[in-house]
């Protein structure tokens, strides 16, 4: 029986790693909006202000972990190949820290993004307002965040099509936007080679991202 992403993210979301609690800097903390106060105007000029990958859902902040060496190379493997087909067709290719926009309490700061035609209007200095094509490496601190919750936020914010690079689980998934949901469009392992809808000419071989150096 074939494994759909359906049933892989049912599996992913029940790994529940230990958790160490450190104790907060109060005098720090006490200088910022409690959770569930903060303001889009607050959240923008944190991130403008440090170097920190910071995401913003519904007056709540969330400071994303710090990547691997593991989570870079794959970045970068994959990223390298976004960015020569972006620069062969006219499009444009960024990888985080960059804000994307998904409403107007929501932010998010995908692993890459891009837009087919660089001079799309959703380009903006500070935040992009859209993209047509985001990946997402998953972090093994909270794989349901990508998995489940920025899919629903990409799905609500319209962006064509989302791909989901899982290191743990060795797998990419592709998903197309089919109305305001996600459908699959592909679920590849080691050894397959991962394809685009929206980009026929896109192909990433999955084990050499995977073990890229």
């Amino acid at each position: 029986m074939s494994t759909t992403i359906d049933d892989l993210v049912e599996h992913t979301i029940t790994i529940k790693l230990p958790s160490k609690q450190p104790i907060p800097a109060w005098e720090v903390a006490l200088l910022f909006p409690p959770q569930g106060a903060w303001s889009k105007e607050e959240y923008l000029a944190l991130t403008d202000s440090t170097n920190n990958l910071v995401e913003y859902t519904q007056g709540q902040i969330e400071v994303l972990p710090m990547p691997t060496e593991k989570h870079q190379r794959i970045l970068e493997f994959i990223f390298f190949i976004v960015r020569e087909l972006m620069h062969s067709t006219g499009g444009r290719a960024f990888f985080s820290p960059l804000r994307l926009y998904i409403e107007p309490d929501r932010y998010r700061e995908p692993d890459i993004l891009l837009v087919v035609d660089k001079h799309d209007p959703r380009r903006a200095d500070r935040y992009w307002s859209g993209a047509d094509l985001v990946v997402e490496i998953v972090s093994p601190d909270n794989p349901e965040r990508d998995w489940v919750q920025k899919r629903a936020d990409y799905a609500r914010a319209g962006i064509p099509e989302y791909w989901i690079v899982d290191p743990q689980q060795e797998r990419i998934a592709v998903l197309r936007l089919d109305g305001d949901v996600y459908a699959e469009h592909g679920l590849f392992t080691r050894g397959e080679i991962a394809t685009s809808v929206l980009l026929p000419d896109l192909r990433v071989d999955v084990t050499a991202a995977l073990d890229a150096e």
